[in-house]
């Protein structure tokens, strides 16, 4: 029976922690994150999957130390994985496994190396992701590829949506190619990286709106961040606002000042660098709104002026 020591956090963790044990490798470790209280943790818990399989479990601020890398070095395991664990590896653990250091990423390598690739991809307007499982380096993302399975994304999907797809991707391609690998038949393709780019993680702040914007490049910036993640913000009649849900319209012309207008109770967004949105949910003075009345009954008649600067 491969041993096999995890890292791992989040959905794709849990997913691909249960299909190793279903495969039948013994897990002797697994090292997962403390949930951070100033997160929204919208996702399900590795150590409580590792607690439900009696999977002895740490959780690190580094799992580099000499300490940690001993105590994995002793349990001599064949494969190390890493599925959605935050913290880079350093190249002494890399080494520890006889048969590889192995990682799931969240886009389709090369594309989308590096940090949040998912939102990353909504946010370029990309129609297609995926899972890749490849070969750790001390470089991110860099390794080797063994395999990788692809998924849509839809012109209204959020960041929540296409995440479950990359979640149920990562799934299958571990489930596909475990065997090959723990055969020693599993490919192992070099990747070009000039094909693809590095992207760094993002901050609450980077979700502010542009108004002068195309309709559709502010769309994808709000499906990329719309809860569970913080959301696109703004201001509306001066008051900060997140928009929640948009949709793009058709055969609309640019706007020379950015308003928000009530249309047979539906709400409008003209915006300067060409078409509209609709603007199907948003929130202001903390509460959601979703129709021309509950907004007027908030901030009085339209239309309102968008990206205010905030009082």
């Amino acid at each position: 029976m491969p041993r096999a020591v995890v890292l791992a956090y989040h959905n794709v963790g849990v997913r691909c922690l249960k299909v190793l044990l279903a495969r039948g490798v013994e897990v002797a470790l697994v090292l997962t994150h403390e949930d951070n209280p100033s997160e929204c943790i919208w996702f399900d818990s590795v150590a409580a999957t590792a607690a439900d399989y009696g999977i002895p479990t740490l959780t690190p601020a580094d799992p580099n130390t000499p300490e940690l890398v001993q105590r994995i070095r002793a349990l001599a395991p064949d494969f190390l994985f890493s599925f959605y664990y935050r913290q880079m590896l350093k190249a002494e653990l890399l080494a520890i496994p006889a048969r590889g250091a192995l990682n799931m990423h969240g886009s389709l390598l090369p594309r989308y190396r590096g940090r949040v690739p998912v939102n990353w991809a909504i946010i370029h307007g990309e129609r297609e992701t995926g899972a890749t499982l490849h070969y750790m380096t001390v470089k991110p993302d860099a390794g080797d590829i063994v395999a990788q399975t692809a998924v849509p994304i839809l012109p209204d999907d959020t960041a929540r949506e296409v995440f479950d797809k990359v979640t149920l991707a990562a799934e299958l391609t571990l489930h596909r190619v475990l065997p090959d690998l723990i055969a020693g038949t599993a490919p192992r393709i070099v990747q070009d990286l000039s094909q693809g780019g590095y992207f760094s993680g993002r901050k609450p702040a980077d979700g502010r709106i542009d108004w002068q914007w195309p309709a559709g490049r502010i769309h994808d910036l709000v499906r990329a961040v719309a809860p569970p993640y913080p959301g696109a913000f703004t201001a509306i009649a001066g008051q900060p606002a997140r928009i929640l849900r948009t949709r793009v319209l058709e055969a609309a012309t640019s706007a020379a000042t950015a308003v928000l207008e009530a249309a047979d109770e539906r709400l409008l967004a003209g915006c300067g660098g060409g078409g509209a949105l609709q603007i199907l949910a948003l929130e202001v003075t903390g509460e959601i709104v979703r129709s021309a009345a509950q907004l007027s009954e908030r901030l009085g008649p339209g239309p309102w002026r968008l990206g205010d600067p905030e009082p």
